[in-house]
């Protein structure tokens, strides 16, 4: 056909459709509600791997993460004995090992963190206590708000001074500046000189490393660590107590190059080896490792609810075909004249493919434009999760892991779902219109003639 016999044919079709409104509608919303869910699942598929994509660069590409890890209970420590002190966890002499014998590792900063509470006059709060070095802020992403991070000279000086993370600011100093007050921990005074920007918590990603909350930390010099805390911890619990002895919390390695990032975790695995009699005590995790697995699970994700939304075009094309070959029947008489008028069997197919390939094209635009309103959606059903449901507001559900997924979660719109959704849309309408359409041509004029 030329683009006149076209237009013409696309005029016929709507005139046609547009006889039987309410029965065109509801064939066509199979249809629109196949192409909604195309777009809407796979905007949330999306939104879900950007945000684990976020979560693992967050750590650092170009990292390697070795955290201590509390054995599980009967089992033995690398440290091992009859002491009923546990000991495990990295050891100093882990550090220096990396630190000095690996040359892809272009940086190693030593963590050792525990929670205890700090105080300012009569407000209190539970925090993370990290002692670090200077180079923990770039490491971790961190971005000073106010006055300045820890310092080489803090660390060689043993100064009782602390960095707070924004909760903890917002919590101890609702109402006046931090900097140079003096908060306590653990009976011992730290001067602040200086707090973070809010952070987003990163971490919790496989099981292997755990959640971590940087804007409720308080960040001291490491040689102060270990000079006010020590490595043993003693805790008291309705008249029972339980020690542990850690030495090191984790050791963030860093690496220049990219390439080297996978052969370089191999070769801390093997090294620790020779400290450890078992790898119970130590987990490492290599963010690059992470996000690999994040794109493979991504497109695993897209592909099973892609499938599971074309189901709903599927079951579209089938009412459409449903509905024309009723149509077929109804339109019998008008077929046989418009053959006896000389129409062929090829223009009978045309037409009634047309009508089709229109039902299905239209309901596929009214599809994306419903499929483009998802992220507005899917915000107003936050916003009544949190105000019904409590969900992130400290009611029921606020604290769970999938309130604060759900909570955190934005649906992104991939660009090639659209065109791709119409294009299947329109495709079914021709597979499925395909049938009727040449059940239409195959009928005899004469006895469509006499057809009542």
């Amino acid at each position: 056909m030329n683009l006149k016999q076209t237009f013409r044919a696309v005029h016929l079709a709507l005139k046609s459709l547009m006889l039987q409104r309410l029965r065109s509608g509801l064939t066509m919303l199979g249809i629109v509600f196949g192409v909604f869910s195309v777009i809407a699942m796979l905007a949330i598929g999306e939104g879900a791997s950007k945000q684990a994509q976020e979560q693992v660069l967050a750590l650092g590409a170009n990292n390697i993460i070795v955290r201590s890890k509390k054995p599980p209970e009967g089992s033995t420590s690398s440290s091992g004995g009859n002491s009923r002190v546990l000991r495990y966890g990295i050891l100093r002499d882990d550090f220096k090992l990396l630190n000095d014998s690996i040359p892809t590792v272009t940086d190693a900063i030593p963590i050792r963190e525990t929670n205890h509470e700090a105080r300012f006059q009569d407000r209190k709060m539970a925090v993370r206590v990290v002692g670090c070095n200077a180079k923990y802020m770039s490491v971790n992403n961190l971005d000073i708000a106010r006055g300045r991070f820890i310092t080489d000279q803090d660390e060689y000086l043993v100064e009782n001074v602390a960095v707070l993370g924004s909760d903890t600011v917002d919590k101890l100093f609702p109402f006046e500046d931090p900097i140079g007050k003096t908060i306590m921990i653990s009976n011992q005074p730290y001067q602040v000189v200086g707090y973070t920007k809010a952070r987003q918590e990163s971490g919790g990603i496989g099981g292997s490393l755990t959640a971590q909350d940087f804007n409720s930390d308080v960040y001291i010099p490491l040689k102060t660590f270990s000079s006010r805390f020590g490595d043993l911890i003693i805790r008291f619990t309705s008249g029972t107590f339980s020690a542990e002895e850690v030495e090191l919390s984790q050791i963030t390695l860093q690496v220049n190059d990219r390439k080297d990032v996978l052969p370089t975790a191999e070769v801390v695995r093997e090294s620790l080896k020779r400290n450890h009699a078992t790898d119970n005590d130590y987990a490492i995790v290599v963010p690059l490792e992470l996000l690999k697995q994040a794109d493979q699970i991504r497109a695993i994700f897209n592909m099973v609810l892609g499938s599971i939304a074309a189901i709903s075009l599927v079951v579209g094309g089938i009412g459409i075909m449903n509905i024309m070959l009723a149509t077929v029947t109804e339109r019998t008489r008008e077929i046989g004249i418009r053959r006896a008028l000389g129409a062929t069997r090829k223009d009978i197919i045309n037409q009634f493919l047309t009508e089709t390939i229109v039902l299905s094209g239209t309901g596929g635009v009214i599809g994306i434009i419903l499929g483009l309103m998802t992220p507005w959606a899917f915000w107003a059903i936050k916003s009544v999760a949190v105000s019904v449901l409590g969900l992130g507001g400290g009611g029921s559900g606020g604290d769970s892991e999938f309130g604060k997924i759900f909570l955190d979660m934005e649906p992104q719109i991939a660009p090639w779902s659209l065109p791709m959704a119409f294009g299947i849309s329109v495709a079914i309408g021709v597979i499925f219109g395909v049938y009727p359409a040449r059940s239409a041509a195959r009928l005899d004029p004469i006895e469509a003639l006499r057809h009542e």
